[in-house]
């Protein structure tokens, strides 16, 4: 039986997969040009981690051979095996391991001592191919940058010079430093020519999961395989690393339908204590002190504009991070903005970020020894007003002890005040401190707009913290109206926002601290003093 396949290119015989005929026509056409350019193109094939980029270039190749196999040769190999090699000491050097890669992977196994011996094997008269040749190399990004540079330099004039060559058509495929971001010199070839790797279609990942079906017997409900588009919004790698844990490991039966329990399941597991190696990656990548400060903005900003020049937005977003999203701004112009790529990775990020910034311990008890919360459980609805009254004794708490939990926590740097998300961490740690054992606190990402609430279940008691940072009082009234609706789009009663604002005057607290019913909700402030 085929199986779900994360790790590694997919082979279609064993495990289970979509063809993408459209993507790999593509490839084929960029390959080998049109029959008026009398040669094909030069170009890139990128995307994060895990997302079938080697699958998509031994596709490729296979479709080559079998539509062009009397015309062209067709060759691929990988620079893999070359992770962490060390620069030449003079540019001019040619490397000894990349020189007995080429020697080992290429017929006649020709010896490579310079740059001048690389560009004669692709010769009309001197190389080794006695007609056009079609070059697909992998693992790219594991050469040093100067390496990069030094390489596709040569393969840009052997483009400008294709009438004395056979390299008809070449393809490199990595993630990031092909496309010349890091490169003084920029790309040699024309990125618009770049070839991406996109996610699965929603259809795409019905298939996979009807296929396995057909095959096992086993029933999944179709709100199952929807939860895993939406979760991962398609990225190969997780939708097959989904469906290894379901449908394998915590598979309850093969008698038993696959529904929300065994989906639920999976997706806690998946966040706590199954590695996955794409994750673990990112979420090394987001803990970068260059990155770290940007993405926690993020969770709390809905409008930071993308720009791919940007550094850290490339950066982020060909690293599986972030993504563009197009949307319209108040004024009716349209706007490329900063997103998380998946309520997956952006759950994770969270998990992690908080963790990395605010510690797993509270430095003191997160409530007096006594306090039973009977005030903010003891009616037939959660107080979360009264619950959070309790942070800001536990906030008191810390200043008597002089313990200032947000020193040394990120900061803006237009005016050094804390970052919004610093807040709502570090509240998110005590909530889970605090009623952890008696609710189930979560963060929750409505939108997708840089919006994130804290979610209390308690039984049959339910409740919505919105955390906000104080900018103005015009501000406060449409925090108060965007909360509402939310709220109402969730049919629940009330809702309360956690307003950090850097004042400690209590009398000015206090003022800030209201009740008023918006649109038939009850929104609640408490504003919570912080500097």
């Amino acid at each position: 039986m085929k199986l779900f396949c994360s790790y590694g290119p997919v082979d279609c015989k064993a495990h289970f997969c979509v063809q993408r005929k459209a993507l790999i026509a593509t490839g084929v056409q960029q390959l080998m040009g049109s029959p008026e350019e009398k040669s094909g193109h030069y170009f890139t094939i990128w995307a994060p981690r895990q997302t079938g980029k080697t699958w998509l270039m031994r596709r490729i190749k296979q479709e080559i051979l079998q539509q062009y196999s009397d015309e062209f040769t067709v060759l691929n190999f990988s620079f893999g095996a070359l992770r962490g090699m060390s620069s030449p000491e003079k540019s001019t050097d040619f490397p000894p391991a990349l020189s007995r890669l080429i020697q080992k992977s290429l017929p006649k196994k020709p010896f490579v001592k310079n740059w001048d011996d690389f560009s004669q094997l692709f010769s009309k008269t001197e190389g080794l191919w006695d007609r056009p040749l079609i070059l697909l190399i992998d693992e790219v990004d594991t050469l040093p940058l100067d390496l990069i540079d030094l390489m596709v330099a040569q393969f840009r004039e052997l483009y400008l010079e294709r009438e004395t060559n056979l390299l008809h058509g070449l393809a490199l495929v990595g993630v990031r430093a092909i496309l010349g971001i890091e490169s003084k010199r920029g790309s040699p070839f024309n990125i618009q020519r770049s070839l991406q790797v996109p996610n699965l279609t929603q259809e795409e990942v019905k298939e996979l999961y009807r296929q396995y079906q057909a095959e096992s017997g086993q029933l999944i409900e179709a709100t199952v395989v929807k939860q895993i588009y939406h979760t991962t919004k398609g990225q190969p790698g997780l939708v097959s690393w989904f469906g290894e844990l379901l449908t394998e490991k915590y598979n309850p039966g093969a008698d038993q339908t696959l529904d929300e329990k065994a989906w639920k399941l999976v997706w806690h597991f998946a966040r706590t204590r199954e590695p996955n190696n794409t994750l673990l990656n990112i979420i090394a990548k987001a803990r970068d002190s260059d990155y770290q400060g940007f993405l926690t903005t993020l969770f709390t900003t809905s409008n930071i504009p993308f720009f791919f020049h940007q550094p850290k937005h490339n950066y982020l977003y060909l690293h599986g991070i972030i993504e563009p999203t197009l949307e319209t701004l108040p004024n009716g112009e349209t706007q490329d903005v900063c997103r998380f790529t998946s309520p997956f990775v952006q759950q994770c990020l969270y998990d992690a970020l908080s963790q990395e910034i605010i510690g797993t311990e509270t430095p003191i008890l997160a409530l007096e020894p006594l306090d039973e919360l009977t005030e903010v459980f003891g009616e037939a609805s959660l107080n979360l007003p009264a619950l959070l009254t309790k942070y800001k004794e536990y906030l008191a708490r810390l200043k008597a002890q002089d313990i200032n939990p947000w020193q040394e926590q990120p900061r803006r740097k237009t005016d050094l005040k804390l970052t919004e998300a610093v807040g709502q961490f570090h509240l998110f740690s005590w909530l889970i401190d605090a009623v952890g054992r008696r609710c189930i606190v979560s963060p929750e990402f409505p939108t997708g707009n840089g919006k994130v609430d804290l979610h209390l279940r308690c039984g049959n008691q339910r409740g919505i913290i919105e955390v906000k940072s104080f900018v103005n009082s015009y501000q406060i009234q449409l925090d108060r109206k965007q909360a509402a609706d939310y709220a109402k789009s969730l049919g629940v009663e009330s809702v309360t926002i956690a307003l950090f604002i850097p004042v400690l005057e209590e009398t000015v607290l206090e003022k800030l601290s209201t009740v008023k019913v918006v649109n038939g909700v009850e929104v609640s402030v408490v504003a919570i003093g912080w500097v």
